[in-house]
């Protein structure tokens, strides 16, 4: 029998639809799950596909059926179970076969993993894969960490799978041990802070414009036919046309206001912060989902507190204040996207990988729950200044900073003003206000943190004295 040019154990719908679509490639794939009975139903629902597939009952088989060196896809649950399927199959590769996570693990975990394999002969790959269901079963974005060897290995399967955007496939290898898995995880912290922006735009439409769902729907619907253009956009249009079959109301009108998480967006702004990196509209949004899980306490506290009494927005320029919303949400992006890009960039230095950044723009162009029409220009960006400290001091994104600054102003500071939360957006305010800024506060806090700790301080001036005259002060102020 032919050779299997790839396996993947783990048959929920992810890995499911990973193998239909590696099979519909062209590919050749052997399947295993640990319930015999999921192969089975797998394989008789693949159709026309059958033919690619080989369904395997045991680990022996799954493993015989592909050809050497092996790469072996698991798709199980993030954690312990990676771990113990890892264990299982070092009894049954062979030297220089490698076992590729496909799943949303942490970085950290991943390098721990791919360094305990380092004796054994085997590899290991982890493999960021963006795109959900739909992403896997026709073609997602695919970040890959691991050797440069076993990455061709699997390069011609995984470059067939991945979506194209004007045929250029978006996966890419990105360097070694964890930097695949790292680079998917920056990438939902863009997500969760872009998801944000555009969950607080939608508020003041609704809540300071007193627009309908369908009213915000048609909105987002023009805004995606220009510089917005982007998935999230798009289904933020379709999900607020949308209405419930069983009421005949706005589908987005009946959800419960409490957003899950499942923790990558939490690992990216805890990463940033381990690297000393901000990345504020991420922090702000990882946050903005944590509070929202506080629906009982909210709603106890609008009670007791009240809402703000200034209420709803009424601009005396409707329209225009409508396109402030468009260019304040762009420039939420830039800075949610600017602080991505400079926490992979902190983390490509500490971890060794030399991470491409134009490549990582490009890869996400496509595919990915981010792909939006904003990537292909900072790919540009990067392409013509690889080295650039931040994204938005590239000429194109200075410009753009500059274009959205007042609205963005105005935007924060009407919804601040009508007691609606704008926190990401708020966020990147900050940011850039604070980046641009070559004379801070921070010398005060320096002196401050000299007064009670003598961690000492640097002088505009140069000169070597580096403690402040706070003895007789510090006695003065005791006895004040």
């Amino acid at each position: 029998m032919e050779k299997a040019e790839i396996g993947l154990i783990g048959l929920a719908v992810m890995g499911s639809n990973l193998a239909l679509n590696i099979a519909e490639k062209g590919n050749r794939i052997a399947v295993f799950n640990r319930s015999p009975d999921k192969t089975d139903t797998f394989y008789a629902e693949a159709g026309d596909l059958q033919g690619k597939l080989v369904p395997c009952k045991s680990l022996e088989e799954f493993v015989e059926a592909i050809r050497p060196p092996r790469p072996v896809i698991i798709m199980v649950k993030a954690g312990d179970p990676v771990d113990e399927l890892i264990a299982t199959l070092r009894d049954y590769l062979s030297p220089g076969d490698i076992i590729i996570d496909a799943g949303n693990a942490n970085f950290r975990d991943t390098i721990r993993r791919f360094e305990g394999l380092e004796d054994s002969g085997l590899t290991f790959i982890g493999m960021g894969v963006s795109g959900g269901e739909e992403g896997a079963r026709h073609g997602p974005s695919i970040m890959v960490g691991g050797t440069e060897e076993s990455w061709k290995r699997v390069e011609p399967v995984l470059t067939s799978i991945a979506a194209k955007f004007k045929d250029d496939p978006c996966v890419a290898w990105l360097g070694e041990n964890g930097a695949g898995h790292f680079v998917k995880t920056i990438h939902n912290g863009i997500e969760y802070a872009d998801m944000q922006m555009i969950a607080e735009i939608y508020g003041i439409l609704r809540d300071g414009l007193g627009m309908s769902a369908a009213e915000c729907s048609e909105i987002f619907g023009k805004w995606n036919e220009g510089r917005l253009n982007s998935y999230l956009i798009e289904i933020s249009e379709a999900v607020l046309k949308a209405n419930d079959p069983i009421s005949g109301k706005p589908m987005v009108d009946l959800i419960v206001d409490a957003a899950g998480q499942k923790g990558t967006g939490k690992w990216s702004a805890i990463e940033a912060q381990n690297m000393g990196v901000p990345a504020t509209a991420i922090e702000a949004a990882v946050a903005a989902r944590s509070l929202s899980s506080f629906k009982t306490q909210r709603e106890a506290a609008e009670k007791i507190l009240g809402l703000p009494g200034q209420g709803a927005i009424n601009p005396t320029d409707k329209a225009a204040f409508i396109a402030d919303l468009e260019m304040a949400l762009l420039a939420g992006k830039i800075g949610a996207y600017a602080q991505g890009f400079a926490v992979m960039a902190e983390a490509s230095k500490e971890f060794g990988w030399s991470l491409p950044m134009p490549v990582i723009a490009k890869i996400w162009r496509a595919g990915c729950i981010i792909r939006s029409q904003f990537l292909d220009e900072i790919t540009s960006a990067f392409t013509a200044m690889p080295d650039a400290a931040n994204l938005i001091v590239t000429p194109a994104f200075a410009t753009m900073v500059k274009d959205t600054d007042g609205p963005l102003r105005r935007v924060v500071s009407a919804a601040v003003m009508s007691g609606l939360p704008v926190p990401a957006l708020a966020s990147a305010l900050g940011y850039f206000d604070s980046y641009r800024r070559g004379r801070g506060t921070a010398n005060l806090i320096q002196a401050q943190r000299d007064f009670f700790g003598a961690h000492g301080f640097d002088r505009l001036d140069g000169v070597d004295k580096h403690h402040g005259p706070w003895g007789s002060g510090l006695a003065d102020f005791q006895n004040a």
